[in-house]
């Protein structure tokens, strides 16, 4: 059965199929940050929704992070880590794209498996 959350516009924020939780896209909401900031107010989104629908960032399965400047990777790599311990990490790709909207850096896709 899919079940789907929290509706959008053009979207769901996240649709859930056979325990696994697809998120959308998530950007930063203060976009007047560096890379790193816009990133440290996704992963705190992140754990906001993951709560929402009965998991956590330990269960984080994938990631998919669009960044439109490779200089400022460090410091979301930074954020990142400081977010996630080792441990938890999931799989990622980084991928560099031209455009994300007027200043935004980073956009972040997630999966993860249901804990409830």
């Amino acid at each position: 059965m899919i079940k789907r959350h929290m509706q959008t516009r053009i979207n769901h924020r996240v649709v859930e199929h056979n325990g696994v939780l697809y998120f959308g896209g998530l950007i930063a909401d203060d976009l007047s940050v560096d890379m790193k900031g816009q990133t440290q107010q996704i992963c705190r989104k992140i754990d906001e929704l993951l709560q929402k629908v009965g998991s956590s960032k330990a269960h984080l399965l994938t990631a998919m992070i669009y960044i439109s400047d490779f200089s400022q990777k460090e410091g979301m790599n930074e954020a990142w880590l400081e977010w996630l311990p080792g441990e938890l990490l999931p799989t990622r790709a980084t991928i560099g794209v031209a455009d994300l909207g007027e200043n935004v850096l980073i956009e972040v896709v997630v999966s993860a498996a249901k804990t409830a």
